[in-house]
């Protein structure tokens, strides 16, 4: 401001070199400020950089985008892909067979064990042998009581046919006294001794017989105790009862077991299936002996023919008696879908339990098996 009142405007200086300082540098920016006496100076100011742009988080937000797109896109591709034609019903589950506990039938000790875990063994065979030293004992006692009895029964036998004799004696006897009766050369009390020897001869002839029919009960009873050891001793070789795979050895060699001890534990390979939990909605349209296919986790191309065998008549997840419609939503029944055991039979060596995996269930009898789905023959 001038001494009139004026004001200066920076536009009015004489030179803006005239008001520099000496140590102000060319470069920087010029900005107007008053000195001591009220008169406008100009002081220097930094100048401002042009900011350096850094074109890496834009880049990296790109390739984001897109990664996240391309991800997106390959989800609904898959999703899309994975859905199934109505009509079908899907569930997750394990493979499972039948556990079958090969236990002992009576107490006693482990002799001989002739399987392993593992180890595919078929109906019948041997895998376990018991102690039966103390039965083959018996066996023999038994043994000797049939010869026993029958000698016993042979002597029976023998005095029948005696007493039979004897009978026919009497009855020649009495005939000769009747005749001679008759004539008046014998008396009547000759006559009444020849009845009374016949009676006793016929009464010892029913005694006879009735021995020979208590050796005969006799000799029956130690011929089935003989049966009966041997059926016993027969049971301490312990046996497979269907075909399958030893899945645990319990017990070994000189353990002794009580009766029902556990030795093996086995899996039927003719009985394997897959429970799966399907809701109301679904439950409700499944049939017994509907078609089904299971796909294991770890054979995810392959689906293995199978048949719904059981439908859970009660929810598994019931939270109350009564429910309401959201609550009837969430209940879940449990589903059976069992793998036909001539296909199983044919494939004893793949058999295994407890693979995850999935389980498609036909609702309608109309619908389509897609084509991942078909199943074919040699599966």
């Amino acid at each position: 401001m001038d001494q009139g009142g004026k004001i200066i405007t920076p536009a009015a200086w004489p030179n803006a070199t005239e008001l520099h300082t000496p140590s102000a540098s060319p470069t920087h920016d010029l900005m107007p400020a008053r000195t001591d006496a009220g008169l406008p100076v100009v002081v220097p100011v930094a100048a401002k950089r042009a900011p350096v742009r850094n074109w890496w988080p834009r880049a990296a937000l790109a390739l984001a985008v897109l990664l996240g797109g391309a991800g997106g896109a390959y989800y609904w591709w898959r999703h899309s892909q994975s859905q199934l034609p109505p009509g079908i019903a899907s569930g997750n589950g394990r493979i499972e067979a039948d556990e079958i506990d090969i236990d002992t039938k009576f107490a006693g000790r482990i002799a001989e064990i002739l399987a392993d875990e593992g180890d595919m063994v078929k109906a019948g065979q041997v895998v376990a042998r018991m102690d039966t030293r103390d039965l083959a004992a018996s066996l023999k006692k038994s043994e000797a009581q049939v010869e026993q009895a029958h000698r016993a029964v042979d002597e029976a036998t023998a005095n029948v046919a005696q007493q039979t004799s004897q009978v026919v004696l009497a009855q020649q006897e009495i005939d000769r006294a009747i005749a001679l009766v008759a004539k008046g050369f014998e008396t009547k009390e000759v006559l009444d001794q020849r009845k009374q020897q016949l009676d006793s001869a016929n009464a010892n002839l029913e005694a006879a017989k009735q021995r020979v029919i208590e050796a005969q009960h006799a000799l029956n009873a130690s011929t089935h105790d003989v049966e009966l050891y041997t059926v016993n001793i027969a049971d301490n070789s312990l046996v497979a009862p269907k075909d399958g795979r030893i899945q645990y050895r319990i017990a070994n060699i000189g353990e002794v077991l009580p009766a029902g001890g556990k030795v093996f534990s086995m899996l039927d390979i003719s009985y394997v299936y897959m429970d799966i939990y399907l809701p109301t909605a679904e439950a409700g349209k499944v049939k017994i002996g509907a078609d089904a296919r299971i796909v294991l986790d770890a054979y995810p191309n392959i689906a293995i023919p199978a048949k719904v065998s059981f439908v859970a008549n009660q929810a598994q997840f019931t939270p109350k008696t009564v429910e309401t419609k959201s609550e009837r939503d969430t209940l879940m029944f449990r589903t059976r879908v069992k793998i036909d055991p001539e296909r199983l039979r044919a494939r004893a060596e793949s058999v295994r339990s407890g693979l995850p995996g999935v389980a498609y269930v036909l609702t309608d009898a109309a619908t389509k098996w897609p084509a991942p789905l078909q199943g074919n023959a040699t599966q």
